[in-house]
């Protein structure tokens, strides 16, 4: 059963790894297929997979960090708490919560938009979150960027507070080890 489930047990069984931008991640899927050069617009010409997906576990000790990816992609809810999710969109801020309570007007999946800086952390009881990120065309490791925090949290005052204390709450992952993104 889910509800006797630890984040360490879910880290272990899923086999899931630190990761610089998401908690800790496993790559369930990358498209053998690619997109041939010159197949997709700026900034998508050099060529790419199709798609991809991974698993993402976040605790208070590790947040999803303050990024963007090119990429649209989708987050699913699997297991656990709820995810509080910042998305900052070119002129405001949307706050939304990933979770089983659609109910309460939880969703089970979230379209983030491709260049959207959002960062994220677990709110609840269990303190752990387990989901997914789908992802068109499939990510590459050059189209991550890292958000310099004091100047984002400077041009969204009205949610400045939010992005620094998940800020400081995330776990410092060193680069090598973040994987594919």
């Amino acid at each position: 059963m889910s509800t006797d489930l630890s984040a360490e047990d879910v880290s272990h069984l899923l086999e899931l790894q630190p990761n610089a931008n998401c908690g800790s991640v496993r790559v369930t899927f990358v498209s053998q297929h690619d997109i041939a050069v010159g197949g997709l617009p700026t900034p998508f010409q050099n060529g790419r997979p199709l798609g991809s997906s991974l698993y993402f576990l976040v605790t208070p000790s590790s947040s999803v960090r303050l990024h963007r990816i090119r990429n649209e992609q989708l987050y699913h809810y699997y297991l656990g708490d709820p995810l509080e999710v910042f998305l900052l969109h070119d002129d405001t801020s949307e706050r939304v919560v990933i979770g089983p309570d659609i109910r309460g007007g939880q969703r089970l999946q979230l379209l983030i938009p491709g260049n959207t800086f959002h960062t994220a952390r677990v709110i609840g009881d269990r303190r752990w979150f387990l989901g997914a990120s789908t992802e068109w065309p499939g990510v590459v490791p050059a189209h991550v960027e890292i958000g310099q925090l004091d100047e984002i949290a400077a041009r969204y005052p009205s949610v400045a507070t939010e992005l620094r204390a998940i800020s400081a709450s995330a776990h410092s992952v060193a680069t090598g080890t973040s994987g594919p993104r």
